[in-house]
């Protein structure tokens, strides 16, 4: 199978970098039932995390951030990539991104087990179309 490439909307809020603030906010979520498709959180300052929340329904996940006081930024995008783990799955996808001229912000990847990979990628906002366009969606 060859990969899935989506198109994807999130958002992230900024934390403490101390122990459980992810806890924090991903149980909220449980509560409320908002299902994450990926999720990532890493330092971006002395003292501060940035927590980027990938929803499956973008509503639900501003309806319980509202509700739980978490303060969301304005929608983002991202790509969402599955396929099939292989030898450079994910070199095959910065190859056609390197020869569109598109530069990744930022990409995780992952084997998944039982024989699937997935990954999140970031590109500028002004090459955003032109990478769909280079991923083939």
């Amino acid at each position: 199978m060859a990969e899935k490439v989506r198109r994807v909307d999130y958002y992230y809020t900024q934390v403490p970098d101390t122990p459980g603030e992810a806890f924090k906010i991903l149980s909220r979520l449980k509560e409320s039932k908002v299902n994450l498709t990926a999720f990532s959180a890493f330092p971006t300052q002395a003292g501060k995390t940035q927590v980027d929340l990938v929803p499956e329904k973008a509503d639900a996940l501003l309806t319980a951030a509202k509700s739980a006081g978490i303060t969301l930024s304005e929608r983002k995008q991202g790509f969402l990539i599955d396929g099939d783990d292989r030898v450079g799955a994910v070199a095959d996808i910065m190859k056609r991104l390197s020869e569109a001229k598109i530069n990744v912000t930022a990409i995780d990847a992952v084997c998944t087990g039982g024989g699937r990979y997935g990954a999140i990628l970031w590109v500028k906002p002004t090459a955003y179309d032109a990478a769909a366009k280079a991923l083939g969606i």
